[in-house]
């Protein structure tokens, strides 16, 4: 079969075209401005990519067009598709039809932790022997790709709550049918595809109704809105994971000073495994007992998992080091949500005790560009030093404002070069800076270095 891709550079549907690939297919696709990791990965298997979305490319004539949802009416390659009544489908529901019908599914939904938890849980099944199927959605360290198609019969994938396409806005996760549902959290986001909390609360629901009897659903515990959404309706059995419900089947007991770096793993109220990693934070100590928990769910014990945990290696973009100049360590986050930056900064301050901490934010996601979180933004800062924030000239809401509260701890500048600027002046030997956006917040990371660089040589 001949499978071509619209908007192949995107991480799922790079990832499609990965797994395309792998399946014996022939792949094909199209993007704009393609740039690694997933330039780099197409490239290593031998993908081909058009430039652009021009309806010439429709002449290769494929078996069918899997159209990724950056796709709109008006774009010359999707008039042209619809004109010449071509067989298309959207990445999830070529990936459901194709190769997720008869696995074993494990999907990792919810606003936060996504990526890390279903890395996590994907390496515990390797580790394990069982060599799933996987698409996630970053770089995973212990893997040398973001997607594969694997031996069945598990398959671990990011379920994204997402519109689907430009011809189906459901979300992308109920195409999945996963036996192994996880839920992380629930909390408004994505605002340009949903009104408010009680939208993405529905497409929640139409996941669960799509888990059977004989799966698991594994839950936070702590979290109200997923609470109030299985509420709704649920016809799995399910284990809740906390570090504070009293009555969650997966706990963890932190050991104190350690950040995270080291717990204690209790299953039904008793102590299990050990894990000791390079990660920080109480979120990522919840992201690994929900990992292991679906992995349990698998046949993996806790014992194995929690040693699969002590040499996972993170994934890229969360809290990484870029470099370290002067005695200063810039870090690199996907951080664009206020519960995600409190959270992330939590971890730092937790690991680094009393040496500055300093926040460098971009707002770069449509919720976040809409200011819908404009109330609740300075009050993630609270483990920083320091904060500052691009503030560009067409935001459209008032962002000095908003911060008001924040007072002479918060910086701005209109223009990334001038904020790189600014920050490689103020800053000094020990500072710990870390950079939060879901974009590339236009090479900030790399101009802070070389600019640092400059002033040592200076």
């Amino acid at each position: 079969m001949h499978v071509h891709i619209l908007g192949i550079g995107g991480t799922f549907m790079g990832g499609v075209a990965a797994i395309a690939r792998g399946a014996g297919h022939r792949v094909t696709g199209s993007d704009r401005n393609l740039y690694p990791p997933m330039s780099t990965q197409l490239e290593a298997i031998g993908i081909e990519v058009i430039d652009g979305y021009g309806a010439g490319q429709l002449d290769l004539d494929p078996d069918v067009v899997v159209v990724g949802n950056a796709m709109t009416r008006g774009m010359p390659v999707v008039e042209a598709m619809l004109d010449r009544g071509l067989a298309y489908l959207s990445g999830p529901q070529w990936l459901a039809e194709e190769v997720l019908h008869g696995r074993h599914v494990l999907a990792v939904a919810g606003t936060h932790g996504k990526t890390t938890t279903t890395s996590m849980l994907a390496w515990i099944l390797e580790s394990a022997g069982l060599s799933p199927g996987f698409l996630i959605g970053g770089v995973a360290e212990n893997f040398a790709a973001t997607a594969r198609l694997g031996q069945p019969p598990f398959f671990v994938i990011e379920a994204d709550e997402y519109d689907t396409a430009f011809f189906d806005k459901r979300a992308k996760f109920v195409h999945y049918r996963p036996r192994t549902a996880v839920l992380n959290n629930l909390e408004f986001d994505h605002a340009d595809i949903y009104a408010d909390l009680a939208a993405i609360e529905r497409q929640f629901n139409q996941l669960l109704r799509t888990v059977p009897a004989s799966g698991r659903v594994i839950v936070n515990a702590d979290d109200r809105n997923l609470a109030e959404t299985l509420a709704a309706g649920c016809w799995t059995p399910r284990e809740g994971f906390s570090l504070a419900a009293p009555g969650a089947e997966w706990s963890a007991h932190i050991e104190p000073d350690s950040a995270g770096a080291r717990f204690e793993v209790i299953a039904n109220r008793r102590a299990v495994a050990r894990v000791e990693w390079p990660l920080l934070g109480a979120h990522n100590v919840m992201n690994a007992l929900a990992a292991m928990a679906a992995a349990h769910h698998a046949g993996v014990s806790p014992e194995r998992a929690a040693a699969a945990l002590c040499s996972f290696r993170g994934v890229k973009r969360r809290m990484e080091v870029r470099g370290r100049v002067r005695g200063v360590t810039v870090y690199d986050d996907f951080a664009h949500h206020p519960t995600a930056i409190a959270a992330t900064l939590e971890a730092l301050r937790a690991r680094v005790g009393g040496a500055r901490v300093i926040a460098v934010l971009e707002l770069r996601s449509n919720t976040m560009k809409r200011g819908v979180h404009r109330d609740v933004l300075a009050g993630a800062f609270a483990a920083a030093d320091e904060v500052w924030l691009y503030d560009p000239p067409d935001l459209g809401w008032d962002l000095r404002a908003a911060l008001a509260a924040l007072g002479d701890k918060a910086r701005f500048a209109p223009t990334v070069e001038g904020l790189v600027a600014a920050l490689a002046a103020a800053l000094r030997a020990d500072d710990h800076v870390l950079v939060m956006s879901n974009g590339g917040f236009g090479g900030l990371h790399g101009k802070l270095l070389e600019a640092l660089a400059a002033r040592e040589c200076a």
